[in-house]
């Protein structure tokens, strides 16, 4: 009975856009705000947890409608902007940890004409550094 229905599910999905990134992240967000509005429930601010389950119910609607949609360049180009969004955001936080992990080894400067970071080893003194990005020449010192 379960092998006719997973079979049925199957064929209703068929060009359908199904499960990616973004609604995952819909899906978690939606269930950690249902968390925190019945913990809102208790907190004697009026209609605070009933705004917090509107929008949970709100990305629970997304995440389902966006997985169950036809138009799948939509879909695609929502995905494209979500990663380039998490992944701005991914690289910051990485780049932090590195300077963090290599603060008693280097320093890490912006360049001034493209504001890439750039890594230079402790110690050096005064010293003309080359930006690998822009190829522009200043005065660091270490």
């Amino acid at each position: 009975m379960f092998r006719r229905l997973a079979y049925r599910f199957q064929q209703y999905m068929i060009g359908r856009y199904g499960q990616d990134e973004l609604s995952r992240f819909l899906l978690i967000l939606s269930f950690i705000l249902l968390i925190v509005s019945s913990v809102l429930r208790f907190v004697p601010v009026p209609f605070l947890y009933f705004i917090v389950y509107l929008l949970a119910m709100a990305a629970l609607l997304w995440c389902t409608a966006r997985m169950f949609s036809r138009n799948i360049p939509a879909r695609q180009r929502e995905r494209e902007r979500y990663l380039r969004t998490t992944g701005k955001i991914k690289t910051w936080f990485r780049l932090r940890r590195r300077m963090w992990r290599e603060r008693k080894t280097h320093r890490f400067f912006k360049c001034p004409s493209c504001r890439a970071v750039i890594r230079v080893a402790k110690g050096q003194g005064d010293i003309d550094v080359g930006c690998p990005r822009c190829k522009h020449r200043t005065k660091l010192k270490t």
